[in-house]
């Protein structure tokens, strides 16, 4: 497994995981398409507000997680996998990191989409609103041909 930290130096954290004692996990595969952004933030938004964070927090999520998704949709093939973990971290404070797995980067000749077709204006502002939101992002190369986005957020 490749691992390519995007924010400043940090744990590096792998692919998703099965959940030990005391974590929380949501997995949901999504459709490819223009919709799977707020499919995504529709599903995820009840779950996080059930694992008790803050309207904020879950607000700063949802927005990592439609970020990851569309970026997912636009430029990766499919399948599109959103994953949840939370768990608490040394000092007690609740640590979420948002997966989204992809079948990897689209061949440059089919690389168009509804997307793609947009002003320019309306592109290249997500991984700057990624890691301004989450303490530490990155990239993994899965061993089964997927590719894992992720950022880490605290709860608080």
């Amino acid at each position: 497994m490749t691992t390519t930290p995007l924010s400043p130096a940090g744990p590096q954290h792998s692919a998703p995981r099965p959940p030990v004692d005391g974590e929380r996990v949501f997995t949901l595969p999504l459709e490819h398409g223009p919709l799977t952004p707020a499919t995504a933030r529709h599903a995820a938004q009840p779950i996080l507000e059930s694992w008790g964070l803050s309207e904020d927090r879950v607000y700063d999520m949802l927005l990592v997680i439609s970020e990851l998704v569309t970026n997912a949709v636009i430029y990766a093939l499919p399948p599109v996998i959103l994953h949840l973990h939370a768990a608490a971290d040394e000092a007690g404070q609740v640590q979420v990191q948002v997966h989204v797995s992809d079948g990897g980067p689209q061949p440059t000749t089919t690389a168009t989409s509804w997307a793609t077709e947009r002003p320019e204006d309306e592109h290249g502002r997500g991984e700057a609103i990624i890691t301004t939101l989450a303490h530490h992002t990155g990239t993994d190369s899965e061993t089964d041909d997927l590719i894992d986005h992720w950022a880490a957020l605290g709860a608080a």
